[in-house]
C-alpha cells in the first residue's frame, strides 16, 4: 500500500487559482479591498462563500473574508460539499496539512479524533478519511484565509457527500460539542462552502437565489436543505451550510446576513446559463 503524503498537494493551483504566490496574494487582497458594506454588528461566528474559481467568485468571496480581516482563529472549521461520488456521508483528508502556493496548513488531527467520537454518538458514523482528493471546494478558501486572517491557523476540514437534513443536524450538534466541551477555550471560526443556482437563465437564477438567502438570513437550517425539494432555490453546498447555521446557533450566533450576491454571468456577460454567488456573515448579537 503506498504511503499518504505528510501534506496533500493542490491539485487546483494553476487552474482555479493562480499557483505564483505573488500573483495569487495580490489577486486575493484585491478581491478583499474591493468589498465595502456597511459596519457589522456582533461577534462573527461564521461566514458563508463561494467556491468556484477565483475568476467568477472570487470578487463575492471577497465579501466574505473582508469581514474576517484581522481576526485571529486558533481553529478554522471549513465544511464544504463533496462533489465526487463518495460511499461515505461524510469526509475528511488523511493527511496533516493542506498545500497551497502560500505556504502549508496544519491540519488538526486531535479535534478530527475527537469529532470522530461525537458524530459516533450523534449519528452513529465517523469521518471517512481519504488521500489526494479531487475536491475543490474546500482548498478554494485556503489562500483567502490565509491573506485575511491576522495569524496562523490550525484547520478542521470536512466534506459533505450527503446532503440530508439527519446528516447535517448530527454534524452541526457535534461540532458545537466539540467547541463548546473539548475546544472552550480555543477561538474558532466556521466556513461553509458553497454555490448557489446552476445554469439557469439569469433571471430564473435571481428568483432561485433570493429565496434561498431568504431562508439563511431567517437562519434556518431545515430550510436552506429543504427549499430545494421544492424546487424554490439550490446551493450545491445546502448540506454543509445547514451544519454551520445548527453549529453556530448552538454556539450562542443569533443574526445572519447576506453581504453580496452575484452570477457568474456578471462576469462572463453571458446571462444565458449562469451560476450563483453569495457571500454572508453569521454572528451573536446577544450576550
Amino acid at each position: 500500500m503506498k504511503a499518504v503524503s505528510e501534506v496533500r498537494p493542490s491539485p487546483i493551483a494553476g487552474k482555479w487559482y493562480p499557483s505564483n504566490p505573488q500573483l495569487l496574494a495580490s489577486e486575493v487582497d484585491r478581491y478583499i479591498q474591493k468589498a465595502q458594506f456597511p459596519p457589522l454588528s456582533g461577534k462573527i461566528m461564521a461566514v458563508m462563500t463561494p467556491h468556484a474559481g477565483y475568476l467568477y467568485s472570487g470578487p463575492v468571496a471577497g465579501y466574505a473574508f473582508a469581514a474576517l480581516r484581522g481576526m485571529t482563529p486558533d481553529l478554522v472549521a471549513i465544511i464544504s460539499p463533496m462533489h465526487h461520488l463518495s460511499f461515505e456521508p461524510l469526509l475528511t483528508t488523511a493527511h496533516a496539512a493542506y498545500a497551497t502556493p502560500l505556504g502549508n496548513i496544519p491540519v488538526d488531527l486531535e479535534a478530527l479524533n475527537l469529532l470522530d467520537g461525537h458524530l459516533q454518538e450523534e449519528l452513529g458514523i465517523k469521518l471517512s478519511r481519504i488521500a489526494n482528493d479531487p475536491e475543490h471546494s474546500l482548498e478554494i478558501e485556503l489562500p483567502f484565509l490565509q491573506r485575511a486572517l491576522a495569524s496562523p491557523f490550525r484547520l478542521l476540514p470536512i466534506m459533505v457527500f450527503e446532503q440530508s437534513i439527519s446528516i447535517a443536524r448530527g454534524l452541526g450538534q457535534a461540532l458545537a460539542r466539540l467547541f463548546k466541551e473539548n475546544l472552550a477555550d480555543q477561538s474558532i471560526l466556521l466556513v461553509a462552502s458553497t454555490d448557489l443556482s446552476h445554469f439557469y437563465p439569469q433571471k430564473i437564477a435571481d428568483i432561485l437565489d433570493k429565496e434561498f438567502l431568504r431562508q439563511v438570513e431567517a437562519f434556518d437550517p431545515e430550510g436552506v436543505i429543504n427549499i430545494e425539494k421544492e424546487g424554490k432555490g439550490f446551493a450545491c453546498g445546502r448540506g454543509a451550510l445547514a451544519a454551520v447555521l445548527w453549529a453556530a446557533r448552538e454556539m450562542g450566533a443569533d443574526h445572519a446576513q447576506v453581504l453580496h450576491h452575484a452570477t457568474s454571468g456578471d462576469v462572463t456577460g453571458d446571462y444565458s446559463q449562469v451560476v450563483g454567488y453569495a457571500a454572508a456573515v453569521i454572528t451573536r448579537r446577544s450576550g
